[in-house]
């Protein structure tokens, strides 16, 4: 997709890798507010859940969490749990749906 956006050759592009973070984002961000899990955890059966309620995510935890991933990188730290920061942060979990 983010190929697609560059006009000319996009591998001697410089702007391949902004292209591909905002489609990134904004797949993570639709995705997982609509649908509850991404593509990539789809495949892999996970999805992302609320933990205070039984309800979907919404677009502003998700707009939230994908701010976070994108800028702070906090999944790289994760609690006990095995939560990472983006999800303590907006009050979700990531679990495994099958």
């Amino acid at each position: 997709i983010a190929s697609a956006l560059v006009a000319g050759n996009p591998l001697e592009s410089s702007q391949i890798s902004a292209y591909t973070l905002i489609v990134w984002f904004v797949v993570g961000v639709a995705c997982v507010s609509l649908f509850s899990f991404t593509p990539g955890q789809f495949i892999a059966g996970l999805q992302v859940v609320r933990v205070d309620r039984p309800v979907r995510v919404g677009i502003v935890r998700a707009l939230a969490r994908q701010l976070l991933l994108v800028f702070i990188a906090p999944a790289l730290v994760t609690d006990v749990d095995g939560r990472g920061l983006q999800d303590r942060a907006t009050g979700t979990a990531v679990v495994r749906s099958r």
